[in-house]
C-alpha cells in the first residue's frame, strides 16, 4: 500500500507534538494552522544499474521503492563510465596474487591483544545518537565531521598526526566521505572501507535511523582496527611496504555514491589498489544462533575477487576464535561493488551468512541493544589482521615469482 507524505505525517506528528498540559492550560501550539502541508515531490531522474547492462531510470521515491523490495542497485548517474578506463590497461587486466598463508603472527600478536570493546561501545553511541545519517540531511552533514573528528583525534592520540592524514572526499550532497591515509614504501595501496550513512527506507528525510549495525557497527569496527594498526612501531616508521588507507564512505544507502565517486578518481588517476575490503554490518548474531547455526564470519563470495577471498578465509582461520562461512549477498550489495567496477580486486565481509543477518537495519529499531561487541571484535581482529599482512606484502615479487612459476604472466590467465 502506497502512503503519502502527508498522510504519514498525518499519523505521526499527534505522537511527536503530545506533551502534558496542565488543567486549565491552553495548548495554543498548532503546528499547521492551515492544515499539513504536502511535500514536494521530486521528479528528478537518476539513472541506476540492477545487474551489469541492466540500467534504467527512476525518481527518487522509486529508489526507495526498489531498496524497501530488496533490490539493491548503482546509481551511476554521475559515474556511468566506472571501470571503463582501467577495462583498456593491459596492466590492470592482470590477475590478482596474495600471499599463500598469513606471516605476520609475531608482530600481531601484541597488537590483537589490543583491540578494545569499550572503544567501539563509545564511539557507536554517540555515532547513533544523530537522528538520522541520512547522506542528504544535516544530521548526515554533522555526523560525518563528528566522524572526521574521532579520525583525527585517534591520529594524534597515537602521535602519528605528522606523518598519517584524514580528510574529508567532498560530495556535493554534504555529507562528506572520510580518507584516512598511511603512506607506504611504494604508492601500491590497501583500502579498508565502511559506510557512514544511515537510512529509514519509509521517509528518508523525516524518520529516525540510528543505523546501529548498518553501518555504524562496520564504521567504528574500522575505527578500532585503524586506532590499534597506528600503535605499531613498524607502521609508524614507515616500513610498510604498500600504503594504508582507511575509508567511511558517504551515500552508500543511495545507490554507492560515494565509493563510486571516490574509486572513479582513482581510475582516472591510475591508483594502484592491492585490495580492498569492505565491512559492513559486523555486530548481529541473534538470527544466527536462533537457527541453531555457530557463530561465524559471513565470507561474501559473490562478485568479488576470488584470490582475494580466499586470503580473507585464511586470515579468519589464523587471526579469529570463530569460523567463516560462505554466502552471497548478490549485485551492488555494498561499496566494494564500486572498487570491483573499477576494476580493483575487492572483497566483503558481514555478520553471518546473509540469510540471518540484522532485520531491524532501515528503521528506527536499528538500535545498539541488538549487537555482539564480541562479535565486533572478531570483525576488527580480521580486519587488523588483514591490513596488516597485506601493507607488508611485497606485491611486485610475489607477482613475479608467480609468473617465473608458472612461466607466464597471471595477465595471460
Amino acid at each position: 500500500m502506497k502512503v503519502s507524505n502527508a498522510s504519514l505525517l498525518a499519523l505521526l506528528l499527534p505522537a511527536a507534538s503530545a506533551r502534558f498540559i496542565e488543567p486549565g492550560e491552553r495548548d495554543a501550539v498548532l503546528l499547521y494552522p492551515n492544515g499539513i502541508p504536502e511535500t514536494p515531490k521530486d521528479t528528478t531522474k537518476y539513472h541506476i544499474e540492477l545487474a551489469p547492462g541492466k540500467t534504467k531510470w527512476v525518481t527518487e521515491d522509486e529508489k526507495w521503492e526498489l531498496r524497501r523490495a530488496g533490490q539493491r542497485f548503482f546509481d551511476i548517474t554521475d559515474h556511468p563510465d566506472l571501470g571503463t578506463l582501467r577495462a583498456r590497461d593491459v596492466d590492470s587486466q592482470k590477475k590478482s596474487v596474495f600471499p599463500k598463508k598469513p606471516t605476520y603472527q609475531k608482530e600481531l600478536k601484541p597488537l590483537l591483544s589490543k583491540l578494545d570493546k569499550k572503544h567501539m561501545s563509545d564511539h557507536l553511541t554517540t555515532f547513533t545518537s544523530f537522528h538520522t545519517r541520512y547522506y542528504k540531511s544535516d544530521y548526515g552533514r554533522q555526523s560525518s565531521e563528528w566522524l572526521l573528528a574521532q579520525v583525527r583525534e585517534t591520529i594524534k592520540a597515537a602521535g602519528a598526526d605528522k606523518k598519517v592524514k584524514a580528510e574529508h572526499f567532498k560530495h556535493s550532497w554534504g555529507q562528506h566521505s572520510i580518507i584516512a591515509t598511511i603512506p607506504g614504501k611504494t604508492n601500491q595501496t590497501i583500502v579498508i572501507g565502511a559506510h557512514q550513512d544511515s537510512i529509514n527506507l519509509w521517509l528518508p528525510s523525516v524518520l529516525a535511523a540510528p543505523g546501529a549495525d548498518d553501518d555504524g557497527s562496520g564504521t567504528v569496527t574500522i575505527l578500532e582496527a585503524f586506532r590499534v594498526l597506528l600503535q605499531s612501531k613498524d607502521v609508524l616508521e614507515g616500513n610498510n611496504q604498500n600504503t594504508i588507507e582507511f575509508h567511511w564512505y558517504s551515500a552508500e544507502e543511495g545507490g554507492l555514491l560515494g565509493s563510486q565517486a571516490i574509486f572513479s578518481e582513482y581510475e582516472r588517476q591510475r591508483r594502484d589498489v592491492k585490495a580492498m575490503l569492505q565491512q559492513d554490518m559486523t555486530g548481529f548474531v541473534t538470527r544466527t544462533l536462533q537457527a541453531g547455526k555457530e557463530e561465524s564470519v559471513g565470507v561474501i563470495i559473490d562478485f568479488v575477487d576470488p584470490n582475494l577471498t580466499d586470503f580473507i578465509k585464511k586470515v579468519v582461520t589464523e587471526y579469529c576464535s570463530i569460523p567463516f562461512v560462505e554466502t552471497k549477498c548478490g549485485y551492488a550489495c555494498s561499496d566494494h561493488a564500486s572498487a570491483s567496477k573499477a576494476g580493483y580486486p575487492s572483497a566483503f565481509v558481514i555478520e553471518s551468512a546473509f540469510e540471518y543477518s540484522d532485520n531491524h537495519i532501515h528503521t528506527t529499531d536499528d538500535l545498539i541493544k541488538y549487537l555482539s561487541f564480541d562479535h565486533m571484535l572478531q570483525h576488527a581482529r580480521l580486519t587488523l589482521a588483514f591490513v596488516y599482512e597485506l601493507a607488508f606484502t611485497n606485491f611486485t615479487s610475489l607477482e613475479q615469482g608467480a609468473k617465473s612459476k608458472w612461466g607466464f604472466d597471471m595477465g595471460d590467465l
